[in-house]
């Protein structure tokens, strides 16, 4: 495959989208480029072993400290690199090669992870290091995500571009499935420790995955040359664009609030159910299975609009609100489902519509900024939505979790109504679209 010669249209002209719904064997398409598939097979391993140690590094903590508040805490360490340096990083990701930064952050993750393993194995672990070790690990999440972000399109090219996205969300929420489900299992046999030594071990894969992909075939884009003002140019560009405007806004929403879920799980599965590592394992396991349906349903979508970004969060907060009143676990566990789908679903339809909308010189920085406040919002919301679960109850802190992004979502949703003149309107004779956003008659 060689790389198409380089585009002579506008600087800030957005990827095309094609609107047509693919037949059912091009669902997984973009995986017919050689490269995609060897960074997704290693991309997959990867993410089974990272699951499986955010799973062991939150349940090592709570046993260690008895408080899911320290929960918390770990998971806001491990983001506040992000909330605060995430532009910065966007910003390496346009200077510099791509696949360079994601060796380099491998390789240290890898490291992070042999020193977890080693501190649990020994018993010597207390909980300052996996403070320690999560807040390293963020500053290298600071480089890797908005690399990773955007190497999907070096990989793929702008035809497949959507399709990749979508396989990459596949691939995380099968990698979610499997991990937790792991994690559990190894918490539950041998500890903690064998849980980060799978994680080093995926790594040095990773690594050994990007070494192996073929450079001529990669869509490689000219580095942006470093000049000031390079953040502000990539923040007002970000804030003059609705398509990436409105996602980001409502990404501050599910980040802060909903996104420390795992927090949640833990209190239920300690405290309200009382089924231990195995079940909290087995409660992430469920909100994957759901985020998996939502991944390979986002395959299928025919059209990339803002409002499936609204609808996506505001199910999302409601799933997560009535989970909340489950009766007993097995309602909970249904209501997991159901959130990882519409989680995915916002996710996949937000991040897309992020990356098309910002052309590529400029992309890294833009997809910095929706990941510092995607990943940099979970510092907030881990110590907060912990403190809830501790303090007061583990159900009033899911429906602050999901009713704020709710609220938020009917909100949005009424501003964008009014500003393109837009009703709901029941059509009773078309049972696959009963209800459609159409024009207000004039």
């Amino acid at each position: 495959m060689t790389p198409p010669p380089p585009s002579t249209a506008p600087a800030t002209l957005p990827v095309a989208v094609v609107s047509e719904r693919l037949p059912w064997r091009h669902t997984f398409i973009s995986l017919r480029v050689p490269n995609f598939r060897i960074f997704a097979v290693g991309h997959f391993v990867a993410v089974v072993a990272i699951w499986m140690q955010r799973i062991a590094q939150d349940w090592l903590v709570l046993q260690l400290s008895g408080s899911v508040t320290a929960v918390g805490i770990t998971v806001a360490l491990q983001f506040l690199p992000a909330l605060v340096l995430g532009p910065w990083g966007g910003m390496v990701a346009d200077r510099f090669a791509k696949r360079r930064i994601l060796i380099l952050c491998q390789s240290v993750a890898a490291l992070l992870a042999a020193a977890l393993a080693v501190l649990a194995l020994s018993g010597a672990i207390e909980v300052w290091h996996v403070y320690a070790i999560a807040f390293v690990l963020g500053l290298v999440t600071v480089l890797d995500q908005p690399a990773r972000q955007v190497f999907v399109h070096e990989l793929v090219g702008p035809q497949y571009l959507r399709n990749a996205i979508s396989v990459n969300s596949t691939t995380f929420q099968l990698g979610g499935l499997i991990g937790p489900a792991l994690a559990g299992a190894l918490l539950t046999a041998v500890g903690a420790g064998w849980a980060f030594a799978g994680n080093a071990a995926a790594c040095c894969s990773t690594v050994a995955m990007l070494l192996l992909l073929r450079k001529d075939e990669l869509y490689v884009s000219t580095p942006a040359p470093k000049r000031k003002g390079m953040l502000r140019e990539g923040l007002r560009y970000a804030l003059n664009k609705p398509t990436i405007y409105w996602p980001w806004l409502m990404a501050g929403f599910i980040a802060v609030f909903a996104m420390s879920l795992p927090v949640v799980l833990a209190a239920f599965a300690d405290r309200v159910y009382g089924i231990g590592a195995g079940g909290y394992g087995m409660l992430n396991a469920l909100v994957a299975l759901g985020a998996l349906a939502g991944a390979v349903a986002s395959t299928r979508r025919r059209r990339l609009r803002l409002r499936s970004v609204i609808l996506g969060a505001g199910m999302y907060g409601l799933m997560l609100c009535l989970s909340a009143f489950a009766p007993s676990v097995v309602w909970f566990g249904a209501a997991m489902v159901l959130s990882g789908f519409w989680c995915l679903m916002f996710l996949t339809a937000s991040n897309q519509l992020v990356q098309i909308s910002s052309n590529m010189g400029i992309r890294g920085r833009v997809m910095s900024l929706y990941i510092m406040v995607l990943i940099g919002g979970q510092a907030i919301g881990g110590p907060m939505i912990g403190s809830i679960a501790e303090h007061l109850d583990p159900h009033a802190a899911l429906l602050v979790a999901g009713g704020v992004p709710a609220l938020a979502a009917a909100t949005v949703a009424v501003v964008l109504a009014r500003k393109g003149e837009l009703q709901l309107r029941v059509d009773f004779r078309d049972r696959r679209r009963l209800l459609r956003v159409v024009q207000r008659a004039a």
